[in-house]
């Protein structure tokens, strides 16, 4: 994963940001070929009632997703950072970038899962599955993108955004037991509840081009992206006659509440209509970015490398949120708020702390918070509506708004003169999904954001459009 440098994979981008063509092409051969060696292999491999690539009780399973996309004010495309670019407006959005995208639609994977009978209802279970980016053939790794950018200034710098994707062999690595009577306990690396939550009530479906929820993983981890998906952990979900319930909880390897969190689920079906309460609470919750040119100029002293080294600020986030939908039919209607509180750590995390994907934290803010504490409130809605039963249009509101947390001469203030300032973001986006076949479809949309205020303080520029077209092949 190391073989490229920087200007190597700059030099890159620039290349494939002209193949725009030939990419589609590419594609639509490739989804063909691919198609046509998952049947033959599914004719062997299960009956003929059973196109699955199952063999006694495992599944091979993947998705491989691309597109072209061009943004009007973003940083060139990052051949690590799973969605390729950042899709929504970042601080570092410079200027227009036309480019060939990864996993726009859904995160492009290969996996492995299984179930084994036990006895009555109950089975073992298990999964395994690996993020990729299609378009350089990397592992997705967005914590490596950010380590690129070390010591470059927001005009020079590639995409870069924190997440939970950190390069891991797998991204989904757990096992446990299921029964339809109890429930499903599992255990190892695994979405959380939230995650679950998003990808079931997000209008978008958790996209990453066309939705804020699905591109950044704030909503999803209950504060922060890295908490999307968590290591050492335990889940329980169960469904009873309608009604839905889990848990979930993360230990931290070693005693004591440090960088350990729970999450709780309530919710229920009815008549149409589906909804679900969710409680989230991270100790020492990591968020993570690219050093600037004087901490990296300090690594040498700390015995870091640039390569691996990171900048860290450390909270502790509690979240409550409540997400529904409506299905009359063709129509579906979708809607969800989460607000999200970060206070400073109860428990310091030390400089030198090893975070997901082996990456370091060289430097490290337990403090944050001078006064009040930051609250983040999340909401959004939207319409799917099927046009035909191969064909999807959707339309969907994203918004963020933040309190004012500044001190001093700045209390109360609502200006980009700093980034605790009160602020918004806004996001629209309309995306459509034609089924060609069970296995294959191509899609188009767009999605507009807009920042104001604290929220668009140091952004080189304050909003984006990134029209964007593709295809997906799942087998």
């Amino acid at each position: 994963m190391n073989r490229k440098n920087t200007q190597t994979g700059i030099l890159a981008n620039r290349t494939r940001r002209n193949s725009g063509a030939a990419f589609l092409k590419a594609a639509f051969l490739l989804g063909g070929l691919m198609g046509f060696g998952a049947l033959s292999q599914a004719q062997t491999a299960a009956p003929a009632a059973d196109d699955s690539l199952t063999w006694h009780g495992i599944t091979l399973y993947g998705i491989v997703d691309l597109g072209l996309q061009y943004d009007t004010h973003a940083a060139p495309v990052n051949d690590y950072f799973p969605a390729g670019t950042a899709d929504i407006i970042q601080k570092n959005g410079n200027g227009s970038v036309t480019g060939v995208t990864p996993n726009n639609l859904s995160q492009s994977r290969i996996g492995l899962k299984g179930a084994e009978p036990l006895v009555g209802d109950w089975s073992a279970v298990f999964k395994l599955e690996t993020f990729f980016n299609p378009q350089s053939g990397d592992i997705s790794d967005g914590l490596k993108s950010l380590t690129q950018n070390n010591g470059r200034s927001l005009e020079t710098q590639s995409t870069n955004i924190d997440t939970s994707v950190a390069g891991q062999l797998f991204q989904q690595s757990y096992a446990g037991f299921s029964s339809p009577t109890f429930g499903t306990l599992t255990f190892g690396r695994q979405n959380t509840l939230l995650a679950d939550g998003i990808a079931k009530y997000d209008p978008e479906g958790a996209s990453q081009a066309f939705s804020v929820i699905g591109l950044s993983g704030t909503t999803a981890g209950g504060g922060d992206t890295q908490d999307r998906r968590l290591d050492e952990s335990f889940k329980y979900i169960a469904n009873f006659s309608g009604v839905h319930v889990g848990a979930l909880y993360k230990l931290n390897g070693s005693s004591g509440s440090a960088n350990s969190a729970l999450q709780f689920q309530l919710g229920a079906d009815y008549a149409g209509l589906a909804i679900d309460a969710y409680y989230a609470k991270a100790n020492d919750a990591v968020s993570v970015s690219a050093l600037s040119a004087e901490q990296v100029t300090g690594l040498a002293a700390l015995g870091y490398s640039p390569s691996n080294s990171l900048s860290a600020t450390i909270t502790d986030n509690t979240s409550y949120s409540v997400m529904a939908s409506y299905n009359f039919g063709a129509p579906k209607i979708f809607a969800g708020y989460e607000h999200i509180q970060y206070a400073n750590p109860s428990q310091a995390l030390p400089v030198g702390f090893s975070d997901i994907g082996g990456y370091v934290l060289a430097y490290v803010n337990n403090a944050p918070y001078k006064g009040p504490d930051k609250v983040l409130q999340v909401y959004w809605a939207g319409l799917k509506y099927a046009v035909a039963s191969n064909f999807d249009v959707t339309v969907a509101y994203y918004g963020y708004n933040q309190n004012s947390y500044a001190t001093g001469a700045d209390a109360g203030c609502s200006s980009t003169v700093a980034g605790s300032c009160s602020g918004t973001l806004n996001a629209f986006s309309l995306a459509a999904d034609y089924r060609f076949t069970k296995r294959f479809d191509g899609y188009a949309g767009f999605m507009w954001s807009g920042v104001k205020d604290g929220l668009a303080s140091g952004y080189l520029n304050t909003s984006n459009v990134n029209p964007t077209i593709g295809v997906r092949y799942q087998f």
